[in-house]
């Protein structure tokens, strides 16, 4: 089983695909071309701004979890469990396996 590392554990605001500007099924292609794009916008000797290094590296992050097949099955498992994806059926879920543990009473 693949794990995500706690370097590649995610917030909304942490999303990859966000930070290249594409689709969660975007092909390698794609992603190689959006990061292209990103890294020439945000690197530092192209850019004034004073978080163009960090923009940068973020940029340059989610290419190498994004661009590594076994680092983005991984990345996009964790990902789905954050409930970036649907949560509301998932919380359903949860929901439900809670009040079925407190209805049936767990032992203290």
């Amino acid at each position: 089983m693949l794990r995500v590392d706690e370097s590649e554990t995610m917030t909304l605001a942490q999303d990859h695909y966000a930070k290249l500007g594409v689709a969660p099924n975007a092909a390698a292609d794609l992603i190689k071309a959006a990061y292209r794009k990103k890294a020439a916008q945000y690197h530092p000797d192209k850019n004034p701004s004073h978080d163009a290094a960090t923009r940068f590296r973020e940029v340059q992050e989610a290419y190498e979890v994004l661009a590594d097949s076994a680092r983005r099955k991984a990345y996009d498992e964790n990902r789905q469990r954050s409930l970036i994806e649907d949560p509301l059926p998932v919380a359903r879920d949860i929901a439900a396996k809670y009040l079925q543990t407190v209805i049936q009473g767990s032992p203290h």
